[in-house]
């Protein structure tokens, strides 16, 4: 096995190669932090006022061969290892461009050399020729055009992240403490990695494997692609081609996925493990464990490798399901619990069942985490053996809400839960819980009116934190922070005072009396705010109990069992 890693500046490994990231990547994942790293160290070279260099990272590529554009050649290659770093800095090089002044002669020559760059001479085709699970093909158009939407505007994960790096780097540039064509020196000749181009796919899992075992930042569901892309090359005796190409195809449709939404390959990977392990778990394993447990389950096979990956599928399209629903997304975070709720939608084929069972899950869960209060140290194996149960055994849906009823039991019923949220604090800590809570009197209210549930302002809500539609009835500022003997003053944080709104609109109207919030609070179109408009015209402390009340007589129906 020859390889020969090439320690190059930027400019070096940009010329003359085109760059693809292939679907069965993990999609653009760095977050600002990452880039404002990035952004630190080109900082630093510009305040160095010397020829120093700085040596970045390690990048793997494999060489797919050479394309011809015009009269000039190029070699593709696939990024293995590296494709976050230079997604960004060819995002920020675009960036660059962007803004360079074309009328002053050294910039338009630094930008004439950077476009071609970019984009080649067939005017077409990009410097990285494919980005993946960009679906929106905001990258491409960036490149092409210069324009991007507001980060807000996307629709996934990977898309919002995405944008938000062409964000960054928008400010980055502007910010620019030197000249651009400083930058553009800096960008060009004063950052290094070390690159490894390979060339048969092979020894790129085999390289890839070494760089981990020398401390390379990788996730752990890139780990384990790997090492079972790795093996399945080994351990391929019949037609290793058609099993290459469909564990592309299946770690494709894993990381379109798990690029939706923040956190979802670290629980698919730890849930698909957790479930599988033949011990007895008290708790769900961790990712490292996880990448054990399932390269052991794979074994020396290719029909293990790709029966594991197809595994690891399915456990993201459940997970999937479950954070898509947005309502049951919000029930909890609390991973244990999160689980069961995966081994119901796995096990439980038919929608009716499967709805059955969900909904006691729900029930209790919410009694347990949300109403209780409770943290992630409880009922871990509990959860952890039931959901194990459910994928292993699949029981009659009856038997499984009557084992999900018991893990509410005595000391979680439904009489427990509803005292523990009166004249409680229901907002500090309780942002998410309260959010999920409204949400659920919303659907009620409608439901009594025989309204269909709809409304384009809950959307609104779900996509921002939890804090930003949290009304206070009776402002924060002239009432109590705590529970008080007072028969006049109003706890502000208990539950009868509390609503949500679109956000930012309890930004707007926080320090008003209530009666003078009751006509905004009736153009939202949401019930839970409208209904309040009578009351709060003589919003006293009988009135927030009064509510208060009504909630909880409402919620005692709503997660009993």
């Amino acid at each position: 096995m020859l390889i020969q890693p090439k320690y190059l500046k930027l400019n070096e490994l940009l010329n003359g190669r085109l760059f693809r990231i292939p679907p069965y990547q993990r999609a653009y994942s760095w977050e600002s932090k990452q880039r404002q790293d990035l952004f630190n160290d080109i900082k630093r070279l510009h305040k160095a006022k010397s020829d120093s260099v700085h040596f970045m990272a390690t990048m793997v590529g494999l060489n797919r061969g050479k394309k011809t554009i015009a009269t000039d050649e190029f070699s593709e290659i696939e990024i293995v290892d590296g494709q976050q770093r230079l997604t960004t800095l060819i995002l920020l090089y675009n960036t660059l461009l962007i803004k360079l002044d074309k009328s002053d002669k050294h910039e338009a020559a630094l930008a004439n050399e950077v476009q071609k760059l970019l984009v080649k001479d067939d005017s077409f085709s990009l410097l990285l020729l494919q980005t993946n699970h960009d679906a929106s093909n905001y990258f491409a158009t960036f490149l092409r055009e210069g324009t991007f939407p507001l980060a807000e505007k996307a629709t996934t994960l990977a898309d919002r992240l995405l944008l938000q790096a062409m964000e960054d780097c928008d400010q980055f540039v502007e910010e620019w403490a030197g000249t651009r064509i400083e930058l553009g020196l800096i960008l060009k000749n004063r950052l290094a990695v070390i690159f490894h181009e390979i060339e048969n796919e092979i020894t790129v899992y085999t390289v890839f494997e070494v760089l981990n075992s020398r401390g390379l930042d990788v996730a752990w569901l890139d780990r384990l692609k790997s090492a079972l892309m790795g093996g399945a090359f080994e351990h391929s005796k019949g037609n290793r081609e058609e099993a290459i190409k469909e564990l592309h195809q299946i770690w494709g449709e894993i990381y379109k996925c798990v690029g939706l939404h923040q956190g979802r390959s670290s629980q698919a990977l730890r849930f698909a493990a957790t479930l599988k392990q033949d011990d007895s778990l008290s708790k769900v394993q961790s990712e490292e464990s996880a990448v054990d447990t399932l390269r052991g389950l794979a074994g020396n096979s290719v029909k293990g490798t790709i029966d594991v990956s197809r595994w690891i599928l399915d456990v993201v399209k459940a997970l999937d399901q479950l954070l898509t629903d947005k309502r049951r997304a919000a029930v909890t975070k609390i991973s244990h619990a999160r689980l069961l709720a995966v081994s119901i939608l796995l096990a439980f084929k038919d929608k009716s069942k499967q709805t059955q069972v969900l909904n006691a899950w729900e029930k209790v869960t919410f009694r347990i985490f949300g109403m209780c209060k409770k943290d992630a140290r409880t009922r871990v194996g509990d959860y952890v053996r039931l959901a194990r149960k459910v994928w292993l055994e699949v029981p009659t849906a009856k038997t499984t809400i009557a084992e999900i009823c018991d893990l509410g039991g005595e000391q979680y019923d439904i009489e427990t839960a509803v005292a523990q949220l009166r004249n409680s604090n229901c907002y500090e800590g309780w942002e998410e819980e309260l959010r999920y809570f409204m949400f659920r009197y919303e659907e009620h209210l409608a439901k009594q009116l025989n309204q269909k549930f709809s409304n384009a302002q809950w959307e609104r809500i779900w996509a921002s934190v939890p804090a930003q539609s949290i009304e206070h009835i009776f402002p924060q500022s002239k009432g109590t922070q705590s529970p008080t003997k007072n028969k006049k003053a109003i706890y502000v944080h208990r539950l009868g005072n509390l609503v949500l709104l679109p956000p930012r609109l309890n930004s707007k109207l926080r320090d008003r009396d209530p009666s003078n919030k009751a006509e905004d609070y009736v153009t939202t179109g949401l019930l839970i705010a409208s209904e309040l408009q009578t009351a709060m015209d003589d919003w006293t402390r009988a009135a927030v109990e009064e509510r208060e009340e009504a909630l909880l007589e409402w919620a005692a129906t709503e997660w009993a069992d």
